[in-house]
C-alpha cells in the first residue's frame, strides 16, 4: 500500500509540473489564448501502456529484457517487470522470455521484443533478428504461440513471419458506446487506451458543441487506423478522411466495415495533397470516385506528427469555421497557434496525459473562425 501511495503522490506531482508548463506555452499566446481553463486528464498511474519494446541482452548463460541509461550503448539496466506496462504485458514478460531462453531456434540473435495487447488481454508480439528465419523458428513459435494465448511475428531483414496473425482487436468506450479497431503490430496505435479514450470523448463533445450548423461535414487529416474518425462520424453528415500510410488505411477500412459506418471516405493521400485538391490546383487519381463538391466542409479534425502543420496546411485548415486540434508536440502547437489566431478564436483547449512520467504532452484545442 505504502508503495502505491508513492506512485499516485509521485505521478499527481508530474502532473502538475506539466501542466504548468503547458499553461505556460498558452500564456505565451497572449490574451488570445485566456479563454476557458485548461481541462486536465489524468492518466491511470501505472499499467497504462498498451504497447512496449525492450531489447535483449545476451550474455554466455542468461538473456534479459534491458534497457540503456541516456546516451549509452552498452550499459544494459536489467528489467523484470514493466510497472508502466498492461497487466497482460507484465503477464507475459518473464515466463515468455523463460520459454525463450529453452528453444535454440527462438533465442539465436533476437535482438528486441515489442508488445501490443488490448483491454481484452489479447497479445501480439513482435520478436526481431539479427538473422533468417527457417522452419525451426516457425515451429518453435507455433509452440510458444498456443502455450501463452497470443500471435506472434517473426521478423528478419526483408522477411516477416506470422503465427496467429498480426494484431489485435481493441474495443474503446465512448460515450455509451463499444467501438472496436484492428490494431496491426508495427503500426502506429495510441499507447494508453484509457486516455485513448477520454480524448475520443472529448473531441466528440466539442465537435457537437462547435458543429457549424450549414456546414455539416468533417474533413479529417491524418487519420491512421480510423481511431478518431469512427466516433466522430456519427455526429457529421459526411466525413472525408486521409491518410497516407497503406497499412492504417487498410486497418481504417476494416474499422469503419466492423462499427457499422457508412458515412466515411478515406482517401490515400497526404496532408499537402489534399490541400491541393480542395484548392483545385491539381487532380489525383486516388481522388476519380469522390466528387470534392458533394462536401460541405464546416469542420477539420487534425492530428499531425510532432512536426506539426506545414504552411500550406495551415493556410488550408483556415478557411474552415471550425477546428479541432489534437497535437502531441506543444513547441509546434504554440507555433501553429500564432498562425491559426489571425483567423480563428480559442474555444477549449485540454491535456491528455498520454505519457505519464515523461516530458511528452498530447494537447487537444478548438478554434472557431472569428
Amino acid at each position: 500500500m505504502a508503495i502505491e501511495t508513492a506512485v499516485v503522490e509521485h505521478y499527481s506531482q508530474q502532473l502538475a509540473n506539466k501542466t504548468s508548463h503547458l499553461m505556460q506555452g498558452f500564456a505565451e499566446l497572449g490574451d488570445w489564448a485566456s479563454e476557458g481553463d485548461l481541462t486536465v486528464f489524468e492518466s491511470a498511474p501505472e499499467h497504462y501502456r498498451m504497447r512496449a519494446e525492450f531489447r535483449l541482452w545476451h550474455t554466455d548463460d542468461d538473456l534479459f529484457y534491458a534497457m540503456f541509461p541516456k546516451g549509452q550503448k552498452f550499459n544494459p539496466i536489467k528489467i523484470e517487470s514493466f510497472q508502466p506496462g498492461s497487466i497482460r504485458i507484465n503477464e507475459l514478460m518473464l515466463p515468455l522470455l523463460e520459454a525463450i531462453k529453452e528453444s535454440p531456434s527462438l533465442r539465436l540473435k533476437l535482438f528486441q521484443m515489442d508488445f501490443l495487447t488490448s483491454q481484452t488481454g489479447e497479445a501480439v508480439v513482435s520478436m526481431l533478428y539479427h538473422r533468417q528465419l527457417d522452419a525451426q523458428w516457425e515451429d518453435a513459435a507455433n509452440v510458444i504461440a498456443k502455450q501463452f494465448d497470443i500471435k506472434v511475428v517473426g521478423r528478419a531483414r526483408k522477411q516477416k513471419l506470422v503465427i496467429g496473425g498480426d494484431h489485435i482487436m481493441e474495443t474503446l468506450q465512448v460515450g455509451g458506446r463499444a467501438y472496436h479497431y484492428q490494431q496491426v503490430e508495427n503500426a502506429f496505435t495510441q499507447p494508453n487506451a484509457g486516455i485513448n479514450e477520454q480524448m475520443l470523448a472529448w473531441a466528440c463533445a466539442q465537435g457537437i458543441q462547435h458543429k457549424p450548423t450549414t456546414k455539416p461535414d468533417l474533413l479529417e487529416l491524418y487519420c491512421g487506423n480510423g481511431n478518431f474518425t469512427i466516433p466522430l462520424a456519427g455526429h457529421y453528415r459526411q466525413v472525408m478522411a486521409t491518410e497516407i500510410a497503406k497499412s492504417s488505411v487498410n486497418s481504417a477500412q476494416f474499422n469503419l466495415q466492423v462499427n457499422d459506418v457508412d458515412n466515411v471516405v478515406i482517401a490515400r493521400l497526404s496532408s499537402e495533397e489534399m490541400t491541393a485538391a480542395l484548392n483545385g490546383v491539381r487532380a489525383f487519381r486516388r481522388l476519380r470516385d469522390i466528387d470534392l463538391q458533394e462536401y460541405e466542409f464546416g469542420t477539420v479534425l487534425v492530428d499531425p506528427p510532432r512536426a506539426g502543420l506545414d504552411e500550406g496546411t495551415l493556410n488550408l485548415v483556415q478557411q474552415f469555421d471550425c477546428i479541432i486540434y489534437i497535437s502531441c508536440n506543444p513547441v509546434t502547437l504554440m507555433a501553429n497557434l500564432q498562425h491559426l489566431k489571425q483567423t480563428h478564436r480559442l474555444q477549449a483547449k485540454a491535456m491528455f496525459d498520454q505519457f505519464p512520467y515523461t516530458d511528452h504532452v498530447e494537447t487537444g484545442v478548438v478554434l472557431t473562425r472569428i
